[in-house]
């Protein structure tokens, strides 16, 4: 003898109604159907999975639908961008960047002097360090000119 469940439920999102009905047998069935108040089809779908997969697989598809909807989102970020993000870097920039980075005598370490430029400058931490090699500077020593080899590999002219 086989027994057979069944689930029905429905929910309003909006003006869509969805509706899903699973019937678990020797397999689930799941369907999906979402209409609109003039019941329009908008949605719809069918799923077929062994019993044992349920679970695991419900899991998946909660966090895949969960995903879609939050990539649909109006973005949350409220991170303020540095005051001179995407603007040109002058010559007179670039001189008081390579100034600033070769005549370092404090002690301070390359991502601390990085980040302290960054706030100087108006800029992200990433932006400085790219900028370093085109001043002229290696952007892994603190002091140190960037090297011919170095210029050669980073296709940066000196």
């Amino acid at each position: 003898m086989t027994t057979t469940s069944t689930y029905d439920s429905q929910v309003q999102v909006g003006e869509v109604t969805y509706r899903v009905q699973a019937t678990a047998q020797q397999d689930v069935l799941l369907e999906v159907l979402g209409s609109d108040p003039e019941g329009t089809v908008v949605a719809e779908g069918m799923l077929r999975l062994p019993v044992t997969g349920g679970t695991a697989v419900g899991k998946m598809l909660g966090r895949v639908l969960d995903g879609l909807a939050k990539m649909g989102a109006p973005p949350t970020s409220t991170a303020v961008k540095p005051a001179n993000a995407n603007q040109p870097w002058t010559p007179e920039l670039d001189e008081e960047l390579r100034e600033t980075w070769l005549n370092q005598t404090a002690p301070v370490s390359t991502p601390e002097l990085i980040r302290t430029l960054a706030l100087r400058m108006g800029r992200s931490s990433s932006s400085i360090r790219s900028r370093l090699p085109r001043a002229g500077c290696d952007p892994d020593v603190v002091g140190r000119p960037l090297s011919p080899a170095a210029a050669e590999v980073l296709g940066v002219k000196l």
